[in-house]
Parts: C-alpha cells; structure tokens; sequence
C-alpha cells in the first residue's frame, strides 16, 4: 500500500512574518503580587476565598492564567489596575524581622506600620534580624526588581562597629575577598571610620548582597560584628530618620533609585 508524502508526520503551525508573539500569561496569584496588590501567599488565599474575580466572573484557582494588561481583574470589588504606588523609608530597629510574619512570634517591620493606613508592602532587600538602618518597602515589584536584582549592582552603604582594630592590610584583604560556602564574598570599597580603645568602626560598600554578606566576610578574618547599620542605599541616605520610623519617598528620590 502506498503511503502518502507526508502522512503520520507532526506538522507546527506556521508563523506569519511580522506577526506578534502573544504575551506570556501567569496564574492569577502571580500576577496579583507582581502588581503590588499583595504578597503571593495573600494572593493565593484571597483567590481560593473567591475574593477575586475576572472578567466579571470569580475565580477560584490561583494557578489560572490571566492578563491584567487584556482582561478586568478585580479583587474585594477593586480594579486592581487602581492601585496607588506606594514607596517608603524605615529605618528597622536591632531586633525586628524584616517578614510579613514571623513563626516564632518576634515582631516584624509590619508591627511598625500596622496603624499608617497603608497598602500591602513588600521589603525592597532584606536585613537581617540583628541588623538596622534603612530599609525601604514598596508595592511596585518591577521598581523593586531593578534595585535588588543581581545584574543590577546597586550600591548599599554600611557602618559597621567590630571588635578588632583593623589596618590596611586587613582592609586591603576584605576589598579581595573570600570564598565561603561556595560564594564569594567582597567588600567594594571600605574605609576605617573611627577607632577606640578595643573596636572600631568601619564603613563598608556593598554592590550586591549575599545572605549575611559582611558578618560572614569579617567573620572569615576572625573579626566579630558588634553593630551593623546600613545608612545608603543607592544615593539614598538613611538621613536623620529616627529609629523605628517611616517616610514616604518623593518621586525625585523614586526616580533616583531606579536610575541607580
């Protein structure tokens, strides 16, 4: 029996020149949190309470793709295309877990926002509990994208108190780095500060920041971190901003950032 040409072969459609790919299309929770309307776990629970509806109808599966940019996606009864950007400066307190919530009941930065009236938040970059100093908070994902993201480099300033008395060398070595757990580890630029009779303070750059980037570096030298305040972010600085307060940015200073 002859076969005919072509018979029992896949065929793909053909592409027409000078035609536009489609959009790529996320699930609903995804798409919620990237638009700063909430975290991705609140999206997630608000979707399977039938908080949120598209196109008129409500969806129940958090993993359905949608498109905010071609359908109308509302949640509570809200267009979530409404939603003011907010962009704020804190500065945390030693002590305060930079998490929505904590499972071991420690406060957390939201505790100092919890009566602002504000919107839902996510931390620009994280500190870590023992740290403090200025933090930023924001609901515009793609803006906090191009500060944190790693191709990005944006520089954070630290002053940082150890409990050793630092010379050039050392210094020369921390700028060098070191291979920790598999990761480097660098400083960009440091400068001694001040000195006292047993510590000092030194001020450390960082264009990118590794999970407990500078305890880990100077921990590496033998050298033990008493406090760690980061004062710059960008050419933002930390400024006269009081412990445990927050502000609100200006859009001169929005824009700052994202250019950083």
């Amino acid at each position: 029996m002859e076969r005919r040409q072509g018979q029992g072969r896949r065929t793909t459609p053909r592409r027409i020149a000078g035609a536009t790919p489609a959009a790529p299309r996320h699930g609903l929770a995804r798409v919620l949190s990237k638009l700063g309307v909430c975290s991705r776990s609140q999206a997630e629970k608000a979707v399977r309470e039938g908080r949120v509806s598209v196109d008129g109808r409500v969806v129940l599966d958090p993993e359905r793709p949608a498109d905010v940019a071609r359908q109308r996606i509302l949640l509570d009864g809200v267009s979530v295309g409404e939603v003011k950007r907010i962009y704020i400066a804190l500065n945390k307190p030693r002590g305060i877990v930079v998490s929505a919530a904590d499972e071991r009941g420690r406060d957390t930065v939201y505790d100092l926002l919890k009566d602002a009236g504000l919107p839902w938040l996510g931390p620009v970059g994280r500190l870590d509990k023992a740290s403090e100093g200025l933090l930023l908070l924001s609901n515009d994902s793609a803006w906090a994208a191009r500060l944190t993201g790693p191709g990005h480099h944006v520089d954070k300033t630290y002053h940082v108190q150890v409990d050793a008395m630092p010379d050039a060398a050392l210094l020369d070595r921390l700028v060098q780095g070191v291979v920790d757990e598999g990761e480097r580890l660098a400083a960009k630029r440091i400068a001694l500060l001040r000195t006292g009779e047993k510590n000092a303070w030194l001020e450390i750059v960082l264009d990118e920041g590794r999970n407990r980037h500078i305890r880990r570096l100077l921990a590496a030298h033998g050298i033990g971190v008493l406090r760690l305040v980061r004062v710059a972010i960008g050419a933002l600085p930390l400024g006269r901003l009081a412990k445990g307060q927050w502000r609100h940015l200006d859009e001169a200073e929005v824009a700052l950032l994202a250019r950083s």
